[in-house]
């Protein structure tokens, strides 16, 4: 996986992460014909197949949409339209700062900060620890009226709906994305993915699918966060594995190939509407004949 803390997005690093604020906006005006509202994305969402008590989870780039009126607001509130109270929703809420520093690659920090990162991290906590690094749908999708937030230090889900608190009711700190953990419940309960705008890279729950192939657990490495334990802050380390991403783009072309689909569009963005568990069933048989385990 890549341990970075920015995200990746349909302009590119150097076009758009260094520019100001503004200028990012602009670049994203630019390329958007006309703007979107929550009304044209609900009409959106029903046309791509989402129905009212679906189950999704949902990995977005806002920016890929084009310029919309509301911003992530309007995108949640426009899901929560069409899925409804009977449905549920889910989204990733990794706060990947709180994690072993020694691990930071983009940007990474002196050495000499680590111990005093260890020990001073704030603690996890579902309510107030902001996201890092997954864009700003989520960011806003996890204050929402409602949501509840998994356990987990780093790689929570948050939830909302019928379904959430089942969703994220058991997070163990490893697998992360393994057995117990709310892409299990999610496969279980054969929700749906929707990419709005992020690709086949981002897809969290074929993390999943490495599980159950048995191939990351041939690799692991430390990990650590700041949590609350025994009433007050401690770091705590655990091993986990060395979840890895790099051909995940090439495993969905390959999946929709064979379901012959073709991607939807919703303003600018390409967008994937697919079934979480015939994907993670498709990758497991993918990954064991197309990946070669790594060595502890």
């Amino acid at each position: 996986m890549r341990k970075c803390f920015g995200q990746e997005n349909v302009f590119g690093h150097d076009a758009f992460f260094n520019t100001m604020p503004w200028e990012k906006e602009k670049l994203v005006i630019d390329a958007t014909k006309t703007p979107l509202t929550k009304n044209m994305l609900v009409e959106a969402f029903r046309k791509l197949g989402l129905i009212e008590g679906d189950i999704i989870m949902v990995h977005s780039a806002l920016s890929a949409l084009g310029w919309v009126v509301g911003g992530p607001r309007a995108v949640i509130e426009a899901l929560m339209t069409v899925i409804s109270p009977e449905g549920t929703i889910c989204m990733v809420g990794h706060s990947a700062d709180n994690s072993e520093p020694s691990h930071w690659e983009y940007p990474p920090v002196p050495k000499s900060w680590w111990p005093i990162i260890r020990s001073d991290m704030l603690p996890y906590d579902p309510q107030t620890t902001p996201t890092r690094g997954v864009g700003k749908i989520p960011e806003i999708f996890r204050t929402y009226p409602g949501v509840v937030r998994s356990a987990h230090p780093q790689q929570s889900f948050t939830a909302w709906g019928k379904n959430a608190e089942k969703i994220v009711a058991s997070h163990p700190l490893t697998p992360a994305f393994g057995k117990q953990s709310p892409l299990d419940v999610l496969y279980r309960l054969d929700a749906k993915i929707l990419l709005l705008g992020s690709g086949y890279g981002n897809n969290t729950i074929l993390h999943y699918a490495e599980c159950l192939a048995n191939l990351s657990s041939s690799s692991r490495e430390k990990q650590g966060a700041a949590i609350m334990k025994d009433g007050r802050a401690q770091w705590v380390e655990w091993e986990d594995n060395t979840w890895e991403d790099e051909d995940f783009e090439q495993l969905g072309d390959a999946y929709e190939k064979m379901i012959n689909y073709t991607p939807g569009k919703v303003g600018g963005a390409k967008v994937h509407l697919i079934d979480a568990r015939q994907l993670v069933d498709f990758a497991v048989d993918w990954l064991n004949k197309n990946r070669t385990p790594k060595s502890s």
